[in-house]
């Protein structure tokens, strides 16, 4: 039993303190360790490496996950179903835990430093959101009462995709005599069993990665492994470098034993660089030479210089991301760790997006939702439009896939994009709350538009985003129809909120579907005006006629949208207002949430929702709503909404906050901001949720600061919660970016790059440009 003395620190229970630029851990708490394992981790958009400690996970003493991830990198597994039926989804993609190659251990005396055995006399651990590092100190008396300092430093390279580094010093303090170090590749390692909760793990049964080669080297390592179904490739390469005491080296396993003989309060430190690549990326019998390549280029830079070039890399990322909140140390450490998780999560390749859980769990297998478009795409829109644009390309390089699932749901033209996948195949084995949202395409194209408005680059339109547009928009007048009174109907869909399945004329999908074909038109209009050579090469490939862009116009000018005169409310869907309100005076806490407690025809046939749904419609389309009907909507969706989604609460911030409800405004965002951090929803050891987390930038530029773009143009309309004494943030909009600073005075606005940009606050036009590139406004 671990034996922890917490005498010198300043919080016993080992909670992290509310600091705005870091996380900090000043005690070892095992009830703690498998969320701080999650909340700790590392990450540059491909790798992920989970905070487990660097001597690997411990034996006893609570749950605990040793997980490295690369995004994208998945194996498969056909889907069984007990009762067949034709379309279903048939195979299943999963992210797949790889050899842990951080692994690092001190060892006095033949005893290894373990966490379950010795004692532990100081612990502290560190994220800095500034340089990316995660800084571990602990003090160690081993049972033969010798004490040591291992200190740790670990970085995963966001300049370089294929990189980690650790660096790991031990000091003896009350003797002097032989230290070890042992460093090596723990390739045992197998991915997490989701049991009856899908938001956790997998489904998969035994291992996914076969070992086919293993080189040990004088000081390095090369393992070559390849998935067991989806036939990648896998390389993991380490190469560890001694310093501050002469080394004996020795190969042990998938490793080395380093032993030097140390003086009391002299350091002996190792230097471990680590690099994966994998057959995603390149041809199979390239991986191993590109990862002994880039081990190469890492280990011949040296630590120091990795991690300036971390600290510069996140440099710029802050200077035009950051968000400041004055009055409020919590909720300003909570948005910068969320800002800083979805750097690390997000795919910036093309190839790949980003998952429920990013790169910290194995929570939904690793799978991209329409969360991406929604709720993330935005963030990276205004501060890194770059990635922005990567993320749509990932969605043209599945156009392939998507026409596939098309045809197989009975659609003669168009493509249709999958509810949850990795590479592009359908991977939900439910349709009801899967394969049937078919808003997918709409929320897709929405991001499309948006890109548009905001960096006017119609050059992407032209060579890749047309073409998504038009094929998507296909679907809506192949599944939806006319009926007798002439209104455009399209039936047996669900919406954003997973517990309202197979209805028809969904709000929210109907509304978005109209937004998607009179943008779809629009789009091969202008783009048959300006660029004719590629209109008719987009219309060729895809055999556009001018009978289908007519078609769009009409179903968009006749679509059915669900409004109840008596509440004067736009209804989730035809049926929602004829079912029995759901009971929630008698339903226990603990039996939320539902979809865990009760059967999905149960949850059905109530009037009950687990998320935003026409709320979410009245952000999206504000500007098609006046505020009476989004306050009605608000007031009535609110009553029977129980956010079991961490999706939800941020959507209802940002709309209360637009219809002058302040606190609940706040409230809904404080829910949002800190989700993690504080486990909120009870299962963040699982693995992040990167849509809540985009969804607290969202709450402050489009909820406290009323940020909306459209066709009308991007205006502000700022409000200051009374809890803060002010709040500042950057977008990026046209090539210019925008510094917006809101305190009790007022609203700044300051140019800080660009030529000219014109906006609006709060319905007064505003131009700045370079001789006059600041204003302050007052607060409406």
């Amino acid at each position: 039993m671990n034996d922890i003395d917490n005498t010198n620190d300043i919080d016993n229970n080992g909670a992290i303190a509310a600091e705005p630029w870091r996380i900090r851990e000043a005690a070892f708490d095992p009830a703690r360790a498998f969320l701080h394992e999650t909340l700790f981790t590392l990450g540059n958009g491909y790798i992920g490496m989970r905070g487990t400690p660097d001597e690997g996970t411990r034996e006893g003493g609570g749950q605990t996950l040793e997980g490295t991830y690369l995004n994208g990198f998945y194996d498969t597994e056909a889907i069984r179903y007990p009762e067949n039926a034709y379309g279903l989804a048939r195979v299943n993609e999963f992210m797949l835990n790889v050899p842990n190659a951080k692994r690092v251990a001190a060892v006095v005396d033949g005893e290894r430093f373990s966490l379950d055995g010795g004692r532990v006399l100081a612990w502290e651990r560190t994220l800095d959101l500034k340089t990316g590092l995660l800084v571990r100190t602990v003090e160690w008396e081993t049972a033969t009462g010798k004490r040591l300092r291992i200190a740790s430093r670990r970085l995963v390279c966001c300049a370089r995709k294929h990189v980690a580094a650790i660096e790991y010093a031990v000091t003896p303090l009350n003797f002097s005599g032989p230290v070890r170090i042992d460093a090596d590749i723990d390739a045992a390692v197998t991915n997490l069993q989701a049991g009856d909760d899908p938001r956790v793990g997998s489904a998969l049964t035994g291992p996914s990665l076969i070992e086919t080669r293993r080189d040990v080297g004088a000081h390095d390592v090369l393992l070559l492994q390849r998935t067991r179904h989806s036939g990648f490739a896998l390389a993991t390469a380490t190469a560890s470098v001694p310093s501050g005491a002469a080394a004996r080296v020795a190969p042990a396993g998938l490793g080395h034993v380093f032993e030097a003989d140390v003086a009391q309060g002299a350091t002996f430190t190792l230097h471990k660089y680590v690099a994966y690549a994998s057959s995603r990326d390149m041809a199979i019998d390239a991986v191993g030479p590109h990862a002994r390549a880039e081990l190469a280029q890492a280990r011949a830079a040296g630590f120091e210089a990795l991690a300036r070039e971390q600290a510069g890399y996140l440099a710029r990322f802050w200077t035009d991301a950051d968000v400041s909140i004055a009055g409020d140390d919590a909720l300003q450490q909570g948005v910068r760790f969320n800002q800083f998780h979805l750097l690390q999560s997000v795919g910036r390749d093309g190839k790949t997006n980003i998952a429920a859980k990013g790169v910290t769990g194995e929570g939904y297998e690793g799978h991209y939702f329409w969360d991406t478009e929604i709720y993330v795409f935005p963030f990276f829109l205004f501060s890194r439009p770059e990635i922005a644009r990567a993320l749509l390309q990932y969605r043209y390089n599945g156009l392939p896939k998507a026409r596939e699932r098309a045809r197989q749901m009975a659609h003669a033209k168009g493509a249709l994009y999958p509810w949850r996948t990795i590479a592009g195949e359908e991977c939900s084995a439910y349709f009801p709350a899967g394969t049937a949202q078919y808003h997918i395409n709409a929320d897709v194209a929405y991001s499309i538009r948006l890109y548009l408005l905001a960096t006017g680059d119609f050059d992407f339109m032209a060579a890749q985003g047309a073409e998504i547009v038009l094929e998507t928009a296909r679907i809506w007048t192949g599944i939806g129809g006319y009926d007798r009174k002439g209104r455009f109907c399209i039936n047996e869909v669900t919406g954003p909120d997973e517990y309202t399945a197979l209805v028809n004329n969904n709000y929210y999908t109907n509304a978005m579907a109209r937004m998607h074909m009179t943008f779809a038109a629009d789009v091969a209009e202008r783009l048959r005006a300006e660029r004719p050579d590629d209109y008719a090469r987009v219309a060729h490939a895809i055999g556009l006629s001018d009978d289908e862009i007519r078609a769009w116009r009409a179903a968009s000018a006749a679509m059915f949208l669900p409004y109840d005169d008596d509440l004067g409310i736009h209804e989730q869907d035809d049926s929602f207002l004829s079912k029995k309100p759901w009971d929630f005076a008698n339903t226990p806490q603990e039996n939320y949430p539902l979809l865990l407690n009760y059967h999905p025809l149960v949850i059905y046939r109530h009037q009950v929702c687990k998320q935003a749904d026409v709320v979410l419609a009245l952000l999206l389309l504000s500007n098609q709503f006046s505020e009476g009907d989004k306050r009605r909507d608000f007031d009535f969706y609110e009553g029977v909404t129980t956010h079991d989604s961490s999706l939800s609460s941020c959507i209802f911030s940002i709309v209360a906050s637009e219809i002058g409800y302040r606190d609940k405004a706040y409230a809904y965002f404080m829910e949002t901001a800190r989700l993690d951090l504080d486990n909120t929803h009870a299962n963040t050891q699982y693995g992040v949720h990167t849509a809540a987390m985009a969804g607290t930038w969202l709450g402050v530029a489009y909820g406290f600061a009323g940020m909306r773009l459209d066709d009308a143009g991007l205006r502000f309309a700022p409000t200051l919660p009374d809890q803060w004494t002010g709040y500042r943030f950057n977008v990026q909009v046209r090539g210019a970016l925008l510094e917006v600073a809101v305190d009790g005075a007022g609203t700044g606005y300051r140019l800080l790059r660009g030529e000219r940009l014109a906006f609006a606050h709060g319905g007064t036009p505003i131009a700045l440009d370079a001789q006059r590139a600041h204003i302050r406004m007052e607060n409406k």
